[in-house]
């Protein structure tokens, strides 16, 4: 059994993510965790919220409440939110945690006490209007590298280059709109990385051949264009006080706390059963655990080069991500989520619309891998349509409607499994080998690829089986092609899992089974399990797993969502 730590991106405390985020980082980590748990591995799923900085503050401000009081209120919904959704996580946390604090506290002292942190003086934007100094992501102006108009003072989305506010063209405040700033001198902490670039450096080579490519070749990019020192500290009052003598009226900046909140969350976790957990088996001085991160491009620079850096800078044995998982962008036919102008699909909104696997199998079929890819309903229609209606849940009603009106609603004995049956058998070896190497590999849409033709191979078996006709002549030999069938639901139940672990649920359910009957995937043997069902078991037909999507009700979503006509 191996140790698998997997951490996804905390989403922001402010409003409930949309497809892009789900897909983005939530969901192939919940899907990898399922599977790497049914591979029979140690598991720690750890999710939770990014609370501090000005996007809490703003976020509160608008909503007329304490700022503790909405971030309690958001942790809630997201928490609820995710779980709707199907995820699985082992501990969902919160970055403005005690736990959080105080491991933020130690990984600065030692950053401290290595000769990493400068003091410097700034220059920071502040808004005259909104009588505060602006965090870097509510600054918006034109990025001076590739004339981006909407880029926000950290970073440019459109070249991913990292920004200071003071870099931005024509700024203005995303507050107020007021482009009423002026520029201060304020006294803050910087992490000095060009430092820490060199063991950067040599960690990262380690890294060449295991990284995808959207990974490595962001890291690679902030090198070659030279590391800068990044300030970890801001003018706020919602954050951890800094633990330093003269910046005690200072916070430490949202991007140097979050990343550490993996961390955080795994020890709230652990104080909640002390005599059970312990937060060091998975992040300090271990050699047995394998750290996979999940994210949208946009966060990959923090974590393949500032979040590393900060615990190489430690000197400290602190576990360090083995493969980062970057996506790039999931858009809204083409364009971008938008809550306040109504476009775009929200994770609590979604649930209402469709049960979760109806969203899940869709993104992460999706997955904007290697390029962007664009959310339609008329895609999404689609996928439903062809691949969950069409062919898993008319292969399991066609088999188990046949069967109870042909023979009765028990598995039918009789027969022995023939050629024909031995070719599915390869044939599904084969699929099942190669869908297991690409989840191994963390290769999405490869892997549901090959779990669609899994599915295929079921209804190409029955088509050229014809038991319908079969049973006319030779009663024992159509008896052997249904309850072949009804084995290879559960087959397909098994496999889609980690996927859709409802529909599995049900599929399961259908055959009078449970989920405590899964099988590890570990030596998965299909002429075992072709036959793991024996006659005599009853089973019932049910209702179908997914229903259809018709054009009237895409023209309906379409409408409600904002999609472009």
């Amino acid at each position: 059994m191996s140790k698998v730590l997997i951490t996804s991106a905390l989403p922001y405390i402010n409003g409930i993510p949309h497809l892009g985020h789900m897909v983005g980082c939530l969901l192939p980590s919940d899907v990898y965790a399922r599977y790497m748990r049914m591979m029979d591995n140690d598991v720690l799923y750890i999710v939770g919220t990014d609370e501090h900085g000005t996007t809490s503050e703003v976020g509160a401000l608008k909503a007329g409440l304490d700022v503790q009081e909405y971030c309690d209120m958001n942790h809630k919904r997201h928490y609820n939110t995710y779980k709707d959704f199907g995820l699985s996580f082992d501990c969902f946390g919160r970055t403005s945690s005690e736990q959080n604090k105080e491991m933020t506290y130690h990984i600065f002292e030692q950053l401290d006490k290595n000769g990493f942190i400068e003091e410097r003086t700034m220059k920071q934007v502040y808004s005259i209007d909104d009588k505060m100094f602006l965090a870097d992501r509510y600054i918006t102006g034109t990025c001076p590298h590739c004339g981006y108009e909407k880029a926000r003072g950290d970073q440019c989305e459109n070249c991913t280059k990292v920004l200071e506010p003071t870099d931005l063209i024509d700024a203005g405040s995303t507050i107020s709109g007021s482009k009423n700033l002026e520029v201060r001198e304020t006294k803050h902490l910087f992490l000095n990385l060009p430092k820490i670039e060199p063991i950067l450096q040599q960690w990262l080579k380690t890294k060449e051949a295991f990284w995808p490519e959207v990974a490595y070749s962001i890291a690679q990019k902030w090198l070659k264009e030279g590391l800068q020192a990044r300030c970890i500290t801001r003018d706020l009052k919602w954050g951890f006080p800094v633990n330093k003598e003269g910046f005690e009226d200072k916070v430490f900046y949202v991007w140097f706390d979050a990343p550490i909140g993996y961390i955080g969350i795994t020890k709230q976790w652990a104080d909640e059963k002390p005599d059970e957990r312990n937060w060091k088996d998975w992040w300090y001085d271990v050699k047995d655990v394998r750290h996979i991160e999940f994210m949208a491009k946009d966060n990959v620079p923090y974590h393949s080069i500032t979040f590393p850096a900060t615990l190489l800078g430690t000197k400290e044995p602190w576990t360090q991500v083995d493969y980062l998982k970057g996506v790039s962008y999931l858009t809204f036919e083409g364009g971008k989520f938008s809550k306040s102008e109504n476009r775009g699909v929200f994770a609590e909104d979604a649930i209402k619309e469709f049960e979760a696997d109806y969203w899940r199998y869709w993104l992460m079929s999706n997955i904007p891998e290697g390029s962007d890819t664009s959310f339609t309903f008329d895609l999404f229609a689609s996928v439903v349509n062809k691949d969950l209606n069409g062919v898993l849940g008319n292969f399991v009603s066609r088999v188990l409607k046949m069967t109870s009106s042909k023979i009765g609603d028990t598995v039918p004995e009789g027969g022995q499994l023939g050629e024909l049956e031995q070719k599915l058998i390869e044939n599904l070896q084969l699929s099942i080998k190669n869908y297991f190497k690409y989840m191994n590999e963390l290769e999405f849409r490869k892997a549901f690829a090959e779990l669609r033709a899994i599915w295929v191979e079921g209804n190409n078996y029955i088509s050229e089986a014809e038991p319908w006709t079969v049973i006319k002549e030779d009663q024992a030999k159509a008896a052997m092609i249904l309850r072949t069938c009804i084995n290879l639901i559960r087959i397909f139940a098994i496999l889609s899992a980690p996927i859709m672990p409802k529909t599995a649920e049900k599929m399961l359910a259908k055959l009078g089974l449970g989920v405590d009957d899964i099988p590890s995937l570990k030596d998965f043997d299909v002429k075992k399990e072709i036959e793991f069902i024996k006659a005599g078991q009853p089973f019932e037909v049910g209702d179908m797993l997914f229903e259809r999507i018709l054009p009237e009700r895409v023209e309906e979503l379409k409408t409600k969502y904002g999609s472009k006509k």
